[in-house]
């Protein structure tokens, strides 16, 4: 819940004359700002889990004479997919290998027939599958994914050694030169490093170093970059990095370390930075252990969406008396234009318009679009008093969670002077617009609110994107929950 006063914004001083140009994206050249310039981009390539999806569906239409009803085959294949897609079988391999997938798709369309079979009996005994019908669907399918598979991922390996992908790599000089040189060496892997990304250069011969933001957009267009290898800690580089991935790169943490560091690593980040339901294993590329970072852009999706809606309309159902007897005595005791509506940056810089109980009544258009807050505002009534300090001046904010504009976790959205305000004067600042913005937020839970730090604010959003989860979402509720009955206000 946003908190506001008279001042100007921390850090910042408005112009003397208009207004600043809105930019959520900082200029190219900054951290937050490379892009590829229209008509240079690389060509993505298709998506990877879709032949592999087919593959299944085909196997599973393939063992469907072994059940006793064709219509069997639909629940069958659902049930083979989602384990599938639980087990992380569809996230793109560095180098595929069907043998490797092997047990694993096996063991799935083995549990999905006897759960299948179990169903059958309880509900239609006359339909029962019989022991040699179970083992022949299963083998059937079994025989057919594996083969189906197969073809796939040997096409992907012949294209990948014809039209290997470029990267670059990021991290220590020397070790960075190392890595690349291995790559360099193992064509198989399908990356080829055109390029090393360190702060300073590495004796002896080996690939270019680049050491400015600059240096990194020319090289990823003149190359078509699609992969960045990450040796070692990201560092600064963490704002470079999310601009890499955004252009469509695929970030790859590579271990370059001995063995024994290589085991006590993996296991630490198995055990605590994990998040749940979202295990990323670990592959082998050119003898280095290497793990896929997802980009925290792909978070949330339709679960996160799913919740806003559920609780939204839930509660816009239980509150609405409340809502119904806020705006008659607005209406009463301030006049008409009882709801506010001001204009915020959203996801990926789009602006919507908030809504809001109206508490104050700014001079101007150019007041309410600059003037940091008004919190204690002296000639408010004590009705508006009373709803800023219990926050219910941001109930209607929940229609703006049903129809999509805002999310109900989530970084909080700002004015478009503000935001690029903030976005010149705070690194990483932009990057919170990755995700859909929300009514309460990680920063908020922890006091960040009112004339705050805003760099603390970024970090704090920024973490809660890189390390979304549902149940973090339901958390960070709770905790508002918690907050609003002591009526803190906003």
């Amino acid at each position: 819940m946003t908190a506001e006063r008279t001042v100007a914004p921390p850090g910042s001083q408005p112009p003397e004359h208009g207004l600043p140009p809105v930019s959520v994206i900082p200029p190219r050249g900054t951290a937050d700002g490379l892009r590829r310039p229209a008509g240079q981009r690389p060509t993505a390539r298709p998506a990877p889990w879709l032949p592999l999806l087919a593959a299944d569906a085909a196997a599973a239409l393939t063992a469907a004479p072994a059940l006793p009803h064709p219509l069997l085959a639909a629940p069958l294949l659902l049930a083979v997919l989602c384990l599938n897609a639980r087990a992380a079988l569809y996230r793109p391999a560095a180098v595929p290998a069907a043998l490797d997938e092997l047990p694993a798709v096996c063991a799935r369309i083995a549990v999905s027939w006897c759960v299948l079979a179990a169903l059958v009996a309880a509900f239609a005994p006359a339909h029962a599958l019989s022991v040699r019908a179970l083992l022949t669907g299963c083998a059937l399918q079994s025989a057919a994914s594996c083969a189906g598979r197969g073809m796939v991922h040997w096409r992907r390996r012949r294209a990948l050694v014809r039209h290997p992908a470029a990267a670059l790599v990021v991290g220590p000089a020397a070790t960075a030169q190392r890595v690349a040189a291995a790559f360099l060496r193992h064509p198989g892997c399908g990356l080829r490093p055109v390029g090393v990304l360190a702060d300073g250069p590495a004796g002896g011969e080996g690939l270019p170093v680049l050491g400015t933001d600059e240096e990194v957009h020319r090289a990823v267009i003149q190359n078509g970059v699609r992969a960045v290898l990450i040796v070692g800690p990201a560092g600064e580089r963490g704002p470079l990095l999310r601009s890499l991935a955004e252009t469509g790169c695929a970030l790859w943490e590579v271990d370059a370390d001995a063995p024994a560091y290589d085991r006590a690593r993996s296991a630490a980040y198995d055990k605590a930075g994990r998040t749940a339901g979202d295990r990323v294993p670990r592959e082998r590329i050119a003898g280095f252990s290497c793990r896929r970072l997802e980009a925290g852009r792909h978070r949330g999706g339709p679960a996160k969406r799913a919740l806003d809606v559920l609780v939204s309309g839930t509660l816009l159902l239980l509150v609405s008396p409340v809502l119904l007897a806020c705006a008659l005595v607005l209406r009463v005791s301030d006049g008409p234009d009882v709801v506010f509506r001001q204009e915020r940056v959203g996801k990926d810089g789009r602006p919507f318009t908030l809504l809001k109980f109206r508490t104050h009544r700014p001079s101007d258009a150019h007041e309410s679009a600059t003037r940091w807050s008004v919190a204690g505002e002296r000639d408010m009534s004590r009705f508006c008093r009373f709803l800023r300090r219990s926050s219910l001046d941001e109930l209607p904010q929940l229609w703006n969670v049903f129809r999509g504009d805002m999310s109900l976790v989530g970084p909080r959205p700002e004015r478009p002077y503000f935001v690029a305000v903030f976005s010149e004067s705070y690194p990483g600042y932009a990057a919170r617009h990755r995700m859909r913005t929300g009514i309460t937020g990680l920063a908020q839970i922890n006091g960040l609110r009112g004339d705050t730090s805003i760099e603390d604010r970024a970090r704090f959003d920024n973490a809660y994107i890189d390390d979304w989860s549902l149940w973090q979402d339901v958390c960070i509720l709770l905790r508002t929950a918690a907050a609003l009955v002591r009526a803190t206000g906003s």
